[in-house]
């Protein structure tokens, strides 16, 4: 299906997405990635740098006759989230993502895409690539660790850039301009439990939370999804008098909406039916009200071995209570902006295993202080349960700036070429842009891109015909960047 996708329009954008799907490029694992990259610049007789975190920076001088145009920096992560089906048998590590063609979309074969933020640099590495299109002295930035982290946009210091203006290529709406997002900071709680045996004439269950759609954590957390980990730890919290916890897996990336959990529990023999009855009554009670947003909810329960140890009842009454006070979803809506979530967590990871639990959330906001607001609230939370907590990460939010100048110049061009006007808004998502704004401060900066659907989730798509308008809408603006001073 490679050869199909090559042969989309525009044919530069598309083939450069292939080239670089074919190479994994996990957060964190970026090496053949960074690699790649280099190359390419290199092979075209290109100024190529790699900072030391792992930043690759190529820049190609302007094109006949815009040598006097603002110098600009177009820039998007290399990275990419790794969500799979579980039916799905795929290797992140060694195999290239699979695409396909689905009507005016393209996606992954029970993966995620990559479009996510493959197609912002497929269409930097299209310019860069380019003897015919009209730009300024451009400043490729292609950063690193955006969606664990964004240590690459931490990374960055002064002096590698030189440009007035930033073109961040990481949104999702093709329809929309983006002048601020949210920042955001890990929450992890850990703590130890006791164990002990299964209780004598017990039976053992294996609970399992799958079908939910999950997605991004930031830019979907608003549409009421069904987190798996909350979910599971619902069943677990009302059948408490008939079941022990043995082990608990549930979700995977903190950025990305828990769609699975698993859970292996014992249950007291005299004590079975009155579990399978509850958890089945529960179990409707959950999909019944989830059936708009998550129709593919499943809560399997299958009968397996008993399992040799437990948590105490006073362990696992705390884990549950915890879980459940834990705040999940959005804590705030924007006062500034009309239908902006400002703040939100996510709970997106519970580990119980071998008498160590950890939970791990993902806590964002465009205020900074509603950001540490609910943080706090969590730490005490999680402190109150006697778990041990760790803030890390922190990342500032980018500050909308109504009066920009490149804003001016994306809406104008906008409603000239599709005789709209675009959504100027800002988003609940983590872009880098706030961060690369501390070192530097004077750059314009702004965001747009084409649309996708499903990001962080095996559900991603890009649509076609958007990538096509982003397209045109990037070369135009190119063709249009100001005048130097």
């Amino acid at each position: 299906m490679s050869k199909d996708i090559r042969a989309l329009e525009p044919t530069a954008l598309w083939n450069n997405f292939a080239d670089l799907n074919a190479v994994p490029r996990g957060s964190k694992k970026e090496e053949r990635v960074i690699e790649f990259m280099v190359d390419f610049g290199k092979k075209l007789n290109l100024e190529t740098v790699v900072d030391p975190v792992g930043n690759v920076i190529i820049k190609k001088p302007a094109s006949k006759g815009m040598e006097t145009r603002k110098t600009v920096v177009m820039q998007s992560h290399l990275d990419m989230v790794h969500q799979k089906n579980t039916d799905t048998n795929f290797d992140f590590d060694t195999e290239g993502i699979k695409m396909i063609i689905d009507g005016d979309w393209v996606k992954a074969e029970g993966t995620t895409l990559g479009a996510d933020n493959g197609l912002g640099v497929a269409a930097i590495m299209s310019v860069l690539a380019s003897t015919n299109i009209q730009h300024p002295t451009i400043e490729a930035l292609f950063t690193i660790d955006e969606e664990t982290g964004m240590t690459g946009a931490k990374g960055l210091e002064e002096g590698y850039l030189n440009g007035e203006i930033l073109l961040n290529l990481d949104t999702e709406e093709d329809d929309e301009i983006d002048i601020g997002c949210a920042g955001g900071i890990d929450i992890t709680a850990e703590n130890t439990y006791n164990e002990v045996h299964s209780p004598s004439n017990s039976v053992g269950y294996s609970i399992s939370v799958t079908g939910l759609n999950g997605g991004h954590s930031g830019m979907d957390i608003h549409k009421g999804l069904g987190n798996a980990n909350k979910i599971m730890n619902r069943l677990l919290y009302e059948t408490l008098d008939f079941s022990r916890i043995s082990e608990i897996n549930g979700g995977s990336l903190r950025n990305a909406i828990p769609r699975e959990s698993f859970a292996i529990v014992s249950v007291y023999e005299s004590k079975k039916d009155a579990f399978l009855k509850k958890i089945k009554k529960v179990t409707k009670e959950i999909k019944t009200e989830f059936k708009t947003v998550d129709p593919n909810l499943e809560i399997t329960l299958s009968k397996i071995k008993t399992p040799e140890r437990v948590m105490t009842v006073i362990s696992q009454t705390t884990l549950l209570n915890t879980l459940y006070a834990a705040h999940n979803g959005v804590y705030r809506m924007s006062n500034d902006m009309e239908g902006l979530v400002e703040t939100s967590n996510n709970i997106a990871r519970v580990i119980v295993k071998d008498e160590d639990i950890k939970i791990m959330c993902l806590t964002r906001s465009s205020v900074e202080t509603s950001k540490f607001d609910l943080a706090n609230a969590l730490k005490a939370t999680f402190e109150l349960a006697g778990y041990t907590v760790t803030m890390s990460g922190s990342y500032p939010g980018w500050k909308p700036n109504v009066n920009s100048p490149i804003l001016k110049v994306l809406t104008d061009t906008y409603e000239k070429l599709f005789d709209s006007k675009a959504d100027v808004v800002a988003c609940h998502a983590g872009l880098e842009c706030g961060i690369l704004g501390t070192n530097y401060p004077e750059m314009d900066m702004i965001s747009f891109g084409p649309t996708i659907q499903g990001a962080h989730s095996p559900d991603e798509r890009a649509n076609i015909k958007s990538t096509q308008k982003f397209w045109k809408f990037l070369l135009t603006i190119l063709e249009n960047i100001p005048f130097k001073n």
